[in-house]
């Protein structure tokens, strides 16, 4: 494998935004084009890159910027795990341009580039190897998501964006204090060079690298939206235009990603007695807290984008939970549902648009939800049921089409079976019951009554949606709108289909997080790894 694959991630969007701004909103063609053309090819190197490091025997893809040792220099790694999440990124971006080919784009300026230069950021996030470079491209995907927040303007979509600006600031000055104290004990930010160090830190100045890993934590718990820190996420995702809020929906997992990286390879068993496994209890206790502010959310939720939004939140309580265990199965089966949920909350962000009003005006691009009925109170559509009405009713094939697919997200989202949202919960609670531990047991609980609660939320917004209000006039759907659900959808259902070597994939890919020599051998040829 040429090393330079690696760089192609980043370099790619990068040029293309840049391009795309030289040439001007004027020419759109131009820059959709331009687009197009960088997210297939993303998906064409990341998916040789995902070959690359999964051939049997292959370590982790190193490159060094400059060819400087990696201990000072610039260093980017590739293994399964970010392989998986650019991958991940290429695919959903280039599933999401069709939507927004129509009236999303044209409501702001710099769509297309500010797009690119996310991607960048969210690839280099998964692909450096230094916690310096990963403060950079955190910022670079941040200032990228302001724009992107904020596109469209409107009050409502300013309100939420200028709160989502002044909580991620914050958690970008505890991400650089978080740095700054782990720099100061170690005398590194490599991650594979703190890997080899920590196990022999002196006692007198563990308690500051413990606290520069803690503010780097808040930071990133921020970012998954861990509960109390996530009370932000639901109102600024329901305000993002649609196309926005699904490419958000992973931005949230690249907290994830860092976190799990981070506990497994600097904290992990071989980190010495004193560090080992630092903050995984706190995630777990965290991830089950998260997971029932995120469903009691879900069920009080009157507004379909805040409900896709608290969706994120009991997805990021799930994952926070299961990274928690720091169990290999637990883990693989974690990086299932990381990729479904993924898929299926960004189709149901894209759906919970299309079923708004057509978003010329900002006070109506959303879809409210009539309150529940009080205990006496008569029925507000009483009338629908005063007498029968046997007439045959005819669902024109747009309307058929959301239905199919809200009906699809809804099955995705609770875990129920046939599709792979079945065979991810499935892979993630089935380790659990192997687990005599109080907090795996009550996490398996969790999980399962948020499922539940999943359904009775979807259920109860679809019969509103669909079925209550027969004379609803619904939205034009424009068949490029269809075109990006019906991706994610059938990503999710080929998934289901075909499970097998993508399973055996993520499977290797946990082994591969819970031995780190792989990743420290790789970047620091020689290094001592604690076993």
């Amino acid at each position: 494998m040429s090393l330079h694959l690696v760089i192609v991630p980043i370099l790619l969007p990068l040029l293309v935004a840049a391009l795309q701004l030289l040439i001007g909103e004027r020419r759109r063609r131009t820059t959709l084009a331009l687009s197009i053309a960088s997210c297939a090819g993303l998906v064409l190197a990341c998916a040789a890159l995902m070959h690359a490091v999964s051939v049997e025997g292959a370590q982790a893809a190193v490159y060094r910027i400059g060819d400087w040792p990696a201990r000072f220099g610039i260093v980017l790694v590739a293994d399964r795990l970010s392989a998986l999440m650019v991958l991940l990124t290429s695919v959903l971006a280039l599933a999401l341009l069709p939507y927004a080919l129509g009236r999303w784009q044209h409501r702001g300026g710099h769509f297309q580039p500010l797009l690119q230069f996310l991607l960048m950021g969210l690839n280099g996030a998964f692909l450096t190897g230094d916690l310096f470079n990963l403060f950079v491209f955190f910022e670079v995907l941040l200032a990228a998501s302001y724009g992107l927040a904020l596109h469209g303007s409107g009050a409502r979509r300013v309100s939420a964006g200028l709160h989502y600006i002044a909580v991620n600031l914050t958690a970008s000055m505890l991400f650089l204090l978080g740095v700054s104290l782990i720099f100061g004990v170690t005398g590194t930010l490599n991650m594979a060079a703190l890997a080899e160090l920590i196990p022999h830190v002196p006692e007198r100045t563990r308690a500051l690298l413990h606290a520069g890993a803690a503010l780097l934590g808040v930071a990133f718990l921020i970012k998954t939206a861990m509960w109390p820190l996530g009370f932000w996420l639901p109102r600024t995702y329901a305000a993002a235009a649609p196309a926005v809020a699904a490419m958000f929906a992973l931005m949230t997992k690249l907290g994830i990603y860092v976190l799990l990286r981070l506990g497994l390879l600097l904290f992990g068993a071989g980190a010495g007695p004193a560090s080992a496994h630092f903050g995984s209890a706190w995630m777990l206790w965290g991830g089950m807290a998260t997971l029932v502010a995120g469903t009691i959310g879900m069920l009080g939720a009157r507004d379909l984008g805040k409900l896709a939004g608290y969706n994120v939140v009991v997805s990021a309580g799930t994952l926070l939970g299961a990274i928690g265990l720091q169990q290999s199965a637990v883990t693989a089966g974690a990086l299932a549902y990381l990729v479904i949920s993924t898929l299926a909350i960004a189709a149901f962000f894209l759906i919970a648009g299309l079923l708004a009003s057509d978003g010329d005006d900002d006070t109506d691009d959303t879809l409210s939800l009539e309150p529940y009925e009080q205990p006496g109170e008569t029925p507000a559509n009483e009338s629908l049921y005063a007498q029968e009405d046997e007439s045959r009713v005819v669902i024109p094939a747009p309307i058929a089409m959301l239905g199919l697919s809200f009906s699809a997200c809804a099955v995705l989202l609770a875990g129920l079976p046939p599709l792979s949202g079945f065979l991810a919960k499935f892979a993630l609670l089935a380790p659990m019951l192997d687990d005599a531990g109080r907090g795996a047991q009550l996490l398996f609980a969790l999980v399962v009554a948020a499922g539940f609660c999943t359904v009775t939320a979807l259920c109860r917004a679809g019969i509103q949606i669909f079925w209550v209000e027969p004379e609803r006039i619904f939205p034009k759907v424009r068949l490029t709108e269809s075109v990006s659900v019906a991706l994610l959808l059938g990503l999710c259902l080929l998934l289901t289909v075909w499970p097998e070597r993508p399973l055996h994939y993520l499977r290797d890919t946990a082994a591969q997080l819970h031995a780190p020599g792989n990743y420290i051998h790789a970047v620091l040829p020689g290094a001592e790894v604690a076993p």
